[in-house]
């Protein structure tokens, strides 16, 4: 079967990747230069597969409106004449109801395990590599209401199959002797052994080689336009003012997915969220941390990719821009500075922003859509790098007319 994928990040090249072992003849189309140069970028490098929580839960109302006029807030809405930013909201405050943060959750567990699975598995078959972390993920709290909240959700992620583990500080500092820097600062951590990290990046760039290796075509430098219908099925798809056409189409245009779609008569509930990373040279590697951390304070995330530190965070939905704001990007630096002073060169920083597609429930949309040779791979919100390789494999089976694996709610697919 001939199949187009559309978006050459990390999503869509996994989806091709999987699509290739199954014998797939596969053509990748991207507008940037090269594969994982949006999103996939410079993300956090966390493959955070024991951390379900979906930002739409019973306390995020209250905390959106404490943080409404903090410029640093973890989490800011600034609100635009969007109705597609509207709407998407009023969506995310039905998801914080208990009942269905806890299905949500269930979802996000599910397919995230599958996906670390797939990625070890991956691995192995290939030997990628990717300045990859198999040390687990550790995260510390500064604040004892924080830490409590923590220990409560132990029982309810064991049912889920995730072993999160209360720590004291003097045992997060065993695991990590980093943190010894901020060790009067902190109040406690969980920590959560199976997890890794990793470049997310340069594994998509390798695996796009590998792909290619394997008869994979990526077309770059070529903007997806328009998809063209007829009926009931995709007739084409318009690429750099020539049409393209397969037997089956995939969507993993991240955020802009809904752009493609809402043309061809639905809508997606996908919207970006702005987050932001610093990456700087580290200066003292016995300083610096190996294990992968959350700072559960700042809500940002430090994950040791090489020789260099990599700080993200944040989340801002204020529509497709993708300029700097300087004051969030220092907050991630000062905040590290403040936790690691000998750490990194801090006065040599190199500030990102890209666009986290997300859905209002923060579970992904995978699947059929309402076209029958349309497929959708999109809606990873954060945990993008985490889902990808479970996502790619997944689809690649649906579109197979295989049964996945995962217990997931597949977009289009009957339960």
């Amino acid at each position: 079967m001939k199949v187009l994928v559309l978006g050459a990040g990390i999503i869509g090249t996994t989806t091709a990747w999987y699509l290739a072992k199954l014998g797939h003849e596969v053509t990748v189309v991207d507008r940037r230069d090269g594969a994982g140069l949006e999103t996939s970028f410079a993300n956090g490098g966390q493959i955070s597969a024991s951390h379900p929580e979906p930002w739409s839960g019973p306390g995020a109302p209250a905390k959106i409106v404490k943080w409404i006029w903090r410029d640093d807030a973890p989490l800011l809405f600034r609100w635009r004449m969007d109705p597609h930013q509207w709407t998407w909201g009023m969506k995310f405050l039905a998801e914080c109801l208990p009942a269905r943060m806890r299905r949500n959750m269930g979802d996000i567990a599910r397919i995230s395990l599958y996906s670390l699975a797939s990625l070890k598995q991956l691995r192995a078959e290939t030997g990628i590599q990717y300045d990859q972390l198999s040390r687990g993920i550790l995260h510390f709290f500064t604040e004892q209401s924080e830490l409590d909240a923590a220990a409560r959700s132990v029982a309810v992620l064991r049912e889920l199959g995730i072993v999160r583990e209360v720590k004291t500080v003097a045992e997060a500092v065993a695991i990590e002797p980093a943190l010894a820097a901020a060790r009067e600062r902190l109040v406690g951590a969980t920590y959560m052994a199976g997890d890794e990290s990793g470049d997310a990046h340069l594994f998509t760039r390798r695996l796009a080689e590998l792909a290619a290796a394997k008869g994979c075509r990526f077309e770059y430098g070529r903007p997806v336009e328009a998809i063209d219908v007829a009926g009931g099925s995709v007739a084409g798809v318009r690429v750099a003012g020539a049409t393209l056409k397969a037997d089956a189409y995939v969507v993993a245009l991240g955020s802009y997915s809904p752009m493609l779609t809402r043309p061809i008569g639905f809508d997606l509930p996908v919207y970006p969220a702005k987050g932001y990373s610093a990456t700087i040279p580290i200066r003292d590697a016995s300083k610096a941390p190996n294990v992968s951390l959350t700072d559960e304070g700042a809500k940002i995330v430090l994950t040791r990719l090489g020789d260099r530190l990599r700080i993200a965070g944040t989340a801002e939905l204020s529509g497709y821009s993708t300029e700097l704001n300087m004051v969030r990007c220092e907050a991630l630096t000062r905040r590290t500075a403040w936790l690691f002073p000998e750490a990194g060169d801090y006065a040599h920083p190199t500030y990102w922003t890209g666009l986290r597609p997300s859905t209002p429930s923060n579970v992904p949309i995978i699947g059929r859509s309402r076209y029958a040779n349309l497929y959708l791979n999109t809606g990873h919100g954060t945990l993008g790098w985490t889902m990808a390789a479970g996502s790619g494999r997944a689809l690649a089976e649906i579109i197979s007319g295989r049964k996945p694996e995962v217990d997931f709610r597949f977009a289009g697919v009957t339960p």
